[in-house]
């Protein structure tokens, strides 16, 4: 009975590790559509897959906004790390050093940058482009260095408040911040798209259903659960 109960415990045991070691990592042999090892290579070496590159500015046709930095979509919405974890919108990883790559709003909209933040800003854009008449945000994060020294230009200071901005107004640079200086998440740019509240503040962010797929907002397929290993280039409507 006592080596039957022993078992029982170490058989636990060990579904409690492997559950929470896949819980906390994605390991590549799970990741079908390959993007974790693609993001690795693109850091390794970008000019070895030149057309992986998506320029800032770049305007797909009938798309609403410009892409909002140079580099490589490599992480999309909706993609899993771990479980229970989706991704609430896009990584673009330039495959610089920090605060070298710039960053630039995608559309029109009134940015905001509050008191303690050291990374990010938020764009409230009166009128969704796609849905008239529905308020959304766009957030742009990472922009500092592991230390939190901030790559947001100086026209945004923090307690910014409701400052107009065109398309194309230069926010700042890809950095690394995570919150954690033992822990940077790589260079890259975090870009979502955030729901109104209908009172006028933004939704957590954190939550992928307070976020919307950002794929018809820039002409391409970044939706992680669609997009099964593809590069995100421009897509092209089908002719009847």
């Amino acid at each position: 009975m006592k080596t039957f109960l022993r078992v029982i415990l170490s058989l636990g045991i060990i579904i409690l590790i492997v559950f929470t070691y896949f819980y906390f990592n994605r390991p590549d042999w799970l990741d079908n559509s390959g993007r974790g090892g693609r993001v690795r290579e693109w850091i390794k070496n970008p000019g070895a897959n030149p057309t992986w590159f998506v320029p800032l500015g770049q305007h797909c046709p009938d798309a609403p906004f410009q892409f909002p930095t140079d580099g490589y979509p490599g992480y999309l919405w909706d993609d899993s790390f771990k479980i229970g974890n989706r991704h609430q919108g896009i990584d673009i990883f330039a495959a610089t050093p920090i605060g070298q790559t710039r960053v630039v709003a995608a559309y029109d909209g009134y940015l905001t940058r509050f008191p303690d933040w050291k990374s990010a800003v938020i764009i409230r854009i009166p009128s969704d482009p796609l849905q008239p008449g529905r308020q959304i945000w766009t957030y742009y994060a990472h922009m500092a260095d592991e230390k939190g020294n901030s790559f947001i230009s100086s026209e945004f200071p923090q307690g910014t408040i409701e400052v107009f901005v065109k398309e194309g107004t230069f926010l700042g640079y890809q950095g690394d911040y995570s919150g954690d200086p033992q822990n940077p998440v790589g260079v890259h740019l975090h870009f979502s798209i955030v729901l109104d509240d209908g009172s006028g503040h933004f939704l957590n962010e954190l939550k992928i259903d307070n976020t919307l797929d950002p794929s018809p907002y820039f002409g391409m397929n970044l939706n992680g659960k669609e997009n099964q290993g593809e590069i995100p280039t421009c897509q092209v409507a089908e002719t009847p």
